[in-house]
């Protein structure tokens, strides 16, 4: 990998000289939050584009809007409108349309509500007996739009109920909607209920404990009936798909009635046609075309009249392949980096059907963005149609991930995203390194994205360089990469966590004497771990991080309930190995500067994780700030919390690393300071 410069770059010998992680820069933390709202899903039918969006500045709500064709925009729904689900505690597909009509829930209740054009939305599922008992997520309307499907998540009693049920879509004038009808009821996870063209036949994924979406998935199918009273049934459900090491996922009917879904059969979650007694590959690839189902309504393919639409990344950038009815594939490369919540239009012209692609776009210089595909002879042309929000960079300011592979333990290759310190005012001294970031992704089966977040152009516009870890276990390299941190979670992760600041290091492209760590939830639990059982760190940010594994398989919720089964041992079985692995069974290792950040509503990583790290850290007097942030589930989503966490932890490396930051920012208290050494 070649090292970079920054006084070999036009003008530079006129610039200031200033220290790494003192760069002056024209992104502060509220820009994070100030206007923001990143598109997180879509909606296409008949020219018109629906699309989500989040508002940090808006207590973090989640807002829909409409493009109609000729490029009228509007918000379709009550400004304090919250259109987002608490299904599996992460949520997505809180909303979806069917000839114009919105069909959402709403947060405050959790009730669906049916929202027409013009008109106040009304409720169509009755209220919960308790408040947020009964939770809607991934639904679609039958043919006639007389019956909405859709998962519910019923918490009456005990532990949590996942079911599909079908819905009175048009609620009875004056009258409290009824129980929904109950279609699928005791596996232990079921999702995206789909409904054939016809409305005779339902597809859905389930699978059950100890398994993850990601692990081991079934396809299923019935025949939905209903009566002359419009009550819905389903009969002769039976399994169609899924083998024991097979994810399946993302069930899709062609208009033709022919069934399709993705599977990692081969590795790689491809596309495949569902035959009577097989699965046939659509268009084989060495590359992911799904993604693991953290969220619902996640769509990476779509099946038109012209045949399967679908999208895959690789080092080049994003691709959008079209696999006619005759097998033959055409592969275009787009200037993006990744193509998500892909939506297909299907819309009359005076030609026929015409097919129009929407799709939330990932680049390497802007924020993301909705875009329309519009697919001809040529080369694909797009449009715009959710403007990025303005950065306020000069593009010769931006950061551009670089891809890296590196040598990890155990004769591994592990991957990450490097992300250089970039100026266009000022030069570092000559001879210094910059400080490092090393990122660790959530999930832990999540992967890190290439794509510009201002959140990361943030450390790099100050002088901060920056690597976000794809360590084994995380996606986008396939199933078995993927399984590489089976029963090894603490392990894995934290090697290559490790190997990647050290290669940096060893390549002269940052100082050795000032990385860091830093993560959330699972990305909190490898920054403690490393930092409790290595001394490859001079510091470390956890944000909602796992501190004690026996406390998170007690205390979690009922999606990953059992996750851990997989990644460390079934508990309480190997509770053993759990105390081995907990940070907090290691606490003489802990003498490096920690900043901790947690929510005080966090279902997920309770705060008792996040307070028996931070006594344990007092008991020993090691450097350490704490800060608790009421009303924040797992994940910030309040502009007022996103901008003190982020300015406490600058100030928290300021402190540590011995530089002053630019700008004014709030200074974080670090107890204990008086114990700070010197990185030099």
């Amino acid at each position: 990998m070649p090292a970079y410069s920054h006084t070999d770059s036009p003008g530079a010998s006129e610039r200031p000289v200033v220290p790494y992680g003192a760069w002056p820069s024209t992104v502060e933390a509220r820009d994070l939050v100030t206007g923001a709202a990143a598109p997180i899903d879509t909606w296409a039918e008949n020219g018109v584009t629906w699309w989500s969006q989040t508002r940090p500045d808006q207590g973090g709500r989640q807002q829909i809007r409409r493009r109609d064709a000729d490029g009228t925009m509007l918000e379709p729904l009550p400004e304090s409108w919250n259109s987002r689900t608490r299904v599996h505690e992460y949520g997505g597909a809180a909303w979806w349309v069917h000839d114009g009509v919105i069909f959402t829930v709403e947060w405050a209740d959790q009730r669906l509500y049916r929202a027409e054009p013009g008109a106040t939305a009304v409720p169509i599922t009755p209220p919960p007996p308790t408040p947020a008992a009964l939770r809607y997520a991934d639904g679609r309307l039958t043919p006639d739009g007389a019956t909405c499907i859709c998962v519910r998540e019923s918490h009456r009693d005990g532990e949590a109920r996942n079911e599909i049920v079908a819905i009175r879509a048009r609620p009875a004038g004056g009258e409290e909607p009824g129980e929904p009808d109950v279609l699928v009821s005791g596996p232990d996870f079921v999702a995206s209920p789909r409904i054939s063209p016809d409305g005779r036949r339902l597809v859905w994924i389930q699978w059950q404990h100890p398994n993850m979406p990601w692990d081991t998935t079934e396809l299923w199918t019935g025949d939905l009936v209903r009566d002359d009273d419009g009550a819905v049934t389903l009969r002769n459900a039976q399994k169609i798909a899924g083998d024991p090491d097979e994810s399946v996922q993302q069930p899709e009917w062609g208009p033709d009635g022919v069934l399709y879904v993705i599977s990692d059969r081969s590795d790689w979650w491809n596309v495949y046609r569902v035959e009577t007694d097989r699965l046939l590959p659509v268009h084989p690839l060495s590359a992911e075309v799904g993604q693991p189902a953290w969220v619902f309504g996640q769509s990476r393919y779509q099946v038109g009249e012209r045949g399967v639409w679908l999208t895959y990344s690789n080092a080049e950038g994003a691709h959008l392949v079209q696999v006619g009815a005759d097998g033959r594939a055409r592969d275009d490369l787009l200037p993006f980096l990744s193509l998500d919540s892909l939506r297909l239009d299907i819309s009359a012209d005076s030609a026929g059907a015409a097919e129009r692609i929407v799709a939330i776009g990932a680049a390497a210089k802007a924020d993301l963005s909705v875009i329309a595909i519009h697919p001809g002879p040529g080369a694909p042309e797009y449009t715009v149609l959710s403007e990025p929000a303005d950065s306020g960079l000069a593009p010769a300011a931006i950061s551009v991930a670089q891809r890296l592979s590196f040598p990890s333990a155990g004769g591994r290759t592990a991957h990450a995203l490097f992300f250089p310190p970039v100026s266009d005012a000022v030069v570092a001294p000559a001879g210094e390194k910059p400080p490092l970031l090393v990122t660790i992704h959530g999930g832990p089966t999540a992967g890190a994205s290439p794509g510009f977040r201002l959140s990361t152009q943030y450390w790099t516009t100050r002088g901060f360089a920056v690597v976000a870890v794809d360590y084994g276990g995380s996606t986008g390299y396939g199933r078995r990469y993927r399984r590489l941190l089976d029963g090894v979670w603490g392990i894995v992760d934290v090697e290559d966590a490790c190997a990647a600041a050290t290669w940096l290091a060893e390549q002269g492209l940052v100082d050795p004497d000032r990385l860091a760590i830093r993560g959330g939830s699972a990305g909190g639990y490898t920054t403690l771990a490393a930092l409790a059982t290595r001394d490859v760190f001079a510091a470390g940010a956890s944000h909602f991080g796992v501190a004690d594994l026996a406390a998170l398989a007690r205390d979690t919720h009922k999606f990953e309930a059992r996750y851990l089964d997989g990644l460390v041992g079934p508990w309480p079985e190997a509770a053993e190995v759990y105390a081995e692995r907990s940070p907090l069974s290691h606490i003489d290792g802990f003498d490096r500067p920690l900043i901790v950040l947690q929510g005080d509503e966090d279902e997920v990583v309770p705060p008792a994780q996040a307070e028996m790290i931070v006594n344990a850290l007092a008991l020993k007097q090691v450097p350490h700030a704490y800060l608790l942030f009421p009303g924040e589930q797992h994940g910030f989503r309040r502009a007022e919390n996103i901008v003190r966490a982020l300015e406490a932890e600058l100030s928290f490396y300021a402190q540590v690393f011995g530089f002053q930051p630019a700008g004014a920012i709030d200074p974080v208290e670090i107890r204990f300071a008086e114990h700070l050494k010197s990185p030099r």
